[in-house]
Protein backbone atom coordinates (compact mmCIF):
# COMPACT_ATOMS: atom_id res chain seq x y z
CA UNK A 1 0.00 0.00 0.00
CA UNK A 2 1.64 3.20 -1.23
CA UNK A 3 -1.22 5.52 -0.32
CA UNK A 4 -0.69 8.04 2.45
CA UNK A 5 -3.54 6.90 4.68
CA UNK A 6 -2.77 9.46 7.36
CA UNK A 7 -3.73 12.30 5.03
CA UNK A 8 -7.17 10.87 4.23
CA UNK A 9 -9.74 12.77 6.28
CA UNK A 10 -12.85 14.90 5.98
CA UNK A 11 -14.47 17.47 8.20
CA UNK A 12 -18.03 16.62 9.20
CA UNK A 13 -20.47 19.43 8.46
CA UNK A 14 -23.92 17.87 8.33
CA UNK A 15 -25.71 18.61 11.61
CA UNK A 16 -25.44 18.64 15.39
CA UNK A 17 -27.14 16.65 18.13
CA UNK A 18 -28.32 18.56 21.17
CA UNK A 19 -30.13 17.13 24.17
CA UNK A 20 -33.25 18.91 22.95
CA UNK A 21 -33.02 17.22 19.55
CA UNK A 22 -32.29 13.85 21.13
CA UNK A 23 -35.38 13.99 23.35
CA UNK A 24 -36.11 11.35 25.96
CA UNK A 25 -36.98 8.34 23.77
CA UNK A 26 -33.97 6.80 21.99
CA UNK A 27 -36.16 4.43 19.99
CA UNK A 28 -38.12 7.33 18.52
CA UNK A 29 -34.85 9.08 17.70
CA UNK A 30 -33.51 5.94 16.05
CA UNK A 31 -36.65 5.58 13.94
CA UNK A 32 -36.33 9.20 12.81
CA UNK A 33 -32.66 8.76 11.92
CA UNK A 34 -33.37 5.49 10.10
CA UNK A 35 -36.15 7.10 8.09
CA UNK A 36 -33.82 9.89 7.05
CA UNK A 37 -31.11 7.35 6.19
CA UNK A 38 -33.54 5.42 3.98
CA UNK A 39 -34.35 8.63 2.13
CA UNK A 40 -30.75 9.84 1.91
CA UNK A 41 -28.45 6.80 1.73
CA UNK A 42 -29.11 4.73 -1.42
CA UNK A 43 -26.89 1.78 -0.49
CA UNK A 44 -28.20 -0.53 2.23
CA UNK A 45 -29.41 2.00 4.83
CA UNK A 46 -30.62 -0.94 6.95
CA UNK A 47 -27.21 -2.61 6.90
CA UNK A 48 -25.79 -3.07 10.38
CA UNK A 49 -22.69 -4.66 11.82
CA UNK A 50 -23.35 -7.29 14.46
CA UNK A 51 -20.53 -8.07 16.84
CA UNK A 52 -20.47 -11.33 18.81
CA UNK A 53 -18.02 -13.20 21.01
CA UNK A 54 -17.16 -16.88 20.56
CA UNK A 55 -16.38 -19.52 23.17
CA UNK A 56 -12.72 -18.44 23.22
CA UNK A 57 -13.80 -14.84 23.95
CA UNK A 58 -12.67 -13.73 20.49
CA UNK A 59 -14.84 -11.02 18.93
CA UNK A 60 -16.34 -11.38 15.46
CA UNK A 61 -18.10 -8.78 13.35
CA UNK A 62 -20.12 -9.02 10.14
CA UNK A 63 -22.90 -7.18 8.29
CA UNK A 64 -26.57 -8.19 8.39
CA UNK A 65 -29.77 -6.34 7.48
CA UNK A 66 -32.29 -4.93 9.92
CA UNK A 67 -35.66 -6.40 8.94
CA UNK A 68 -37.96 -5.45 11.84
CA UNK A 69 -37.90 -2.67 14.42
CA UNK A 70 -40.57 -3.18 17.08
CA UNK A 71 -40.83 -2.13 20.73
CA UNK A 72 -37.21 -2.01 21.93
CA UNK A 73 -36.00 -4.79 19.64
CA UNK A 74 -34.00 -4.90 16.41
CA UNK A 75 -34.55 -8.05 14.34
CA UNK A 76 -32.43 -9.74 11.67
CA UNK A 77 -32.63 -13.19 10.08
CA UNK A 78 -29.90 -15.76 9.53
CA UNK A 79 -28.89 -19.42 9.69
CA UNK A 80 -28.95 -20.53 13.32
CA UNK A 81 -26.05 -22.94 12.66
CA UNK A 82 -23.80 -20.14 11.34
CA UNK A 83 -20.82 -18.78 13.23
CA UNK A 84 -22.90 -15.90 14.53
CA UNK A 85 -25.63 -18.30 15.62
CA UNK A 86 -23.10 -20.41 17.51
CA UNK A 87 -21.65 -17.30 19.14
CA UNK A 88 -25.10 -16.11 20.24
CA UNK A 89 -25.91 -19.54 21.66
CA UNK A 90 -22.75 -19.25 23.76
CA UNK A 91 -23.16 -15.57 24.66
CA UNK A 92 -26.36 -13.70 23.69
CA UNK A 93 -24.88 -10.27 24.47
CA UNK A 94 -24.29 -8.55 21.13
CA UNK A 95 -23.59 -5.14 19.67
CA UNK A 96 -25.14 -3.59 16.54
CA UNK A 97 -23.61 -0.69 14.62
CA UNK A 98 -25.19 1.48 11.94
CA UNK A 99 -23.06 3.99 10.01
CA UNK A 100 -24.66 6.41 7.58
CA UNK A 101 -21.76 8.25 5.97
CA UNK A 102 -23.79 10.81 3.95
CA UNK A 103 -25.41 11.94 7.21
CA UNK A 104 -22.21 11.72 9.29
CA UNK A 105 -24.11 9.54 11.76
CA UNK A 106 -23.48 6.37 13.67
CA UNK A 107 -25.68 4.43 16.08
CA UNK A 108 -24.32 1.75 18.40
CA UNK A 109 -26.76 -0.59 20.13
CA UNK A 110 -25.95 -3.09 22.87
CA UNK A 111 -28.41 -5.73 23.95
CA UNK A 112 -29.38 -9.37 24.27
CA UNK A 113 -30.29 -11.50 21.24
CA UNK A 114 -33.04 -14.11 21.44
CA UNK A 115 -34.70 -16.20 18.73
CA UNK A 116 -38.03 -14.87 17.50
CA UNK A 117 -41.14 -17.06 17.42
CA UNK A 118 -41.11 -19.64 14.65
CA UNK A 119 -44.24 -18.08 13.15
CA UNK A 120 -42.38 -14.76 12.73
CA UNK A 121 -39.51 -16.44 10.90
CA UNK A 122 -41.86 -18.37 8.62
CA UNK A 123 -43.91 -15.26 7.83
CA UNK A 124 -40.81 -13.29 6.84
CA UNK A 125 -39.32 -16.21 4.90
CA UNK A 126 -42.49 -16.37 2.80
CA UNK A 127 -41.93 -12.76 1.64
CA UNK A 128 -38.40 -13.41 0.36
CA UNK A 129 -37.66 -13.90 -3.35
CA UNK A 130 -37.67 -17.57 -4.32
CA UNK A 131 -33.99 -17.49 -5.15
CA UNK A 132 -33.19 -16.24 -1.66
CA UNK A 133 -35.39 -18.93 -0.16
CA UNK A 134 -33.56 -21.64 -2.09
CA UNK A 135 -30.17 -20.20 -1.18
CA UNK A 136 -31.11 -20.25 2.51
CA UNK A 137 -32.24 -23.86 2.16
CA UNK A 138 -29.00 -25.15 0.64
CA UNK A 139 -26.45 -23.00 2.44
CA UNK A 140 -24.63 -24.66 5.30
CA UNK A 141 -23.58 -21.20 6.37
CA UNK A 142 -20.03 -20.78 7.73
CA UNK A 143 -19.06 -24.39 6.91
CA UNK A 144 -16.13 -25.12 4.60
CA UNK A 145 -17.17 -26.26 1.11
CA UNK A 146 -15.01 -27.68 -1.67
CA UNK A 147 -16.12 -25.33 -4.45
CA UNK A 148 -18.71 -22.85 -5.67
CA UNK A 149 -20.07 -25.56 -7.97
CA UNK A 150 -21.31 -27.49 -4.94
CA UNK A 151 -23.72 -24.66 -4.16
CA UNK A 152 -24.60 -24.08 -7.82
CA UNK A 153 -25.53 -27.75 -8.35
CA UNK A 154 -27.61 -27.92 -5.17
CA UNK A 155 -29.33 -24.65 -6.05
CA UNK A 156 -30.26 -25.95 -9.52
CA UNK A 157 -31.63 -29.19 -8.08
CA UNK A 158 -33.76 -27.44 -5.48
CA UNK A 159 -34.91 -24.85 -8.02
CA UNK A 160 -36.24 -27.69 -10.14
CA UNK A 161 -37.81 -29.44 -7.14
CA UNK A 162 -39.73 -26.34 -6.07
CA UNK A 163 -40.45 -24.97 -9.54
CA UNK A 164 -44.19 -25.00 -8.93
CA UNK A 165 -44.24 -25.25 -5.14
CA UNK A 166 -43.56 -23.04 -2.16
CA UNK A 167 -40.16 -23.39 -0.52
CA UNK A 168 -40.53 -24.31 3.17
CA UNK A 169 -38.65 -22.31 5.77
CA UNK A 170 -35.65 -24.36 6.95
CA UNK A 171 -35.76 -25.43 10.57
CA UNK A 172 -32.31 -23.95 11.22
CA UNK A 173 -33.14 -20.55 9.71
CA UNK A 174 -34.89 -17.69 11.46
CA UNK A 175 -34.74 -14.40 13.25
CA UNK A 176 -33.01 -12.95 16.26
CA UNK A 177 -34.49 -10.00 18.12
CA UNK A 178 -31.91 -7.85 19.91
CA UNK A 179 -33.51 -6.15 22.90
CA UNK A 180 -31.60 -2.93 23.44
CA UNK A 181 -30.14 -1.98 26.81
CA UNK A 182 -27.90 0.82 25.54
CA UNK A 183 -28.14 3.05 22.44
CA UNK A 184 -25.47 5.57 21.50
CA UNK A 185 -26.06 8.28 18.90
CA UNK A 186 -22.99 9.82 17.26
CA UNK A 187 -23.25 12.91 15.10
CA UNK A 188 -20.11 14.02 13.28
CA UNK A 189 -19.27 17.70 13.70
CA UNK A 190 -16.49 20.05 12.49
CA UNK A 191 -13.00 19.84 14.02
CA UNK A 192 -13.80 16.42 15.49
CA UNK A 193 -16.00 17.97 18.17
CA UNK A 194 -18.57 15.26 17.59
CA UNK A 195 -21.79 14.84 19.55
CA UNK A 196 -22.24 11.56 21.47
CA UNK A 197 -25.41 10.99 23.46
CA UNK A 198 -25.90 7.62 25.11
CA UNK A 199 -29.19 6.24 26.45
CA UNK A 200 -28.87 3.45 29.03
CA UNK A 201 -31.76 1.39 30.38
CA UNK A 202 -31.87 1.55 34.19
CA UNK A 203 -33.16 -1.09 36.61
CA UNK A 204 -36.66 0.41 36.47
CA UNK A 205 -36.87 0.15 32.69
CA UNK A 206 -36.34 3.88 32.10
CA UNK A 207 -33.94 5.37 29.58
CA UNK A 208 -31.31 7.66 31.10
CA UNK A 209 -29.29 9.89 28.77
CA UNK A 210 -25.71 11.08 29.22
CA UNK A 211 -23.36 13.00 26.94
CA UNK A 212 -19.90 11.58 26.28
CA UNK A 213 -16.82 13.39 25.03
CA UNK A 214 -15.94 12.55 21.44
Amino acid sequence: MNRDLQSLRRDYQFDDLTEEKAGTDPLALFDAWLEQAIETCPDDPTGMLISTVDQDNKPHCRTVLLKQREASSFTFFTNYDSDKGQDIAHNPNVSLTFFWAPLSRQVRIEGVATKVDRSVSEAYFATRPKGSQIAASISRQSQVISSREVLSDEFAALEQQYQDKDVPCPENWGGYAVKATSIEFWQGRPSRLHDRIVFNLDDNGNWVAVRKAP
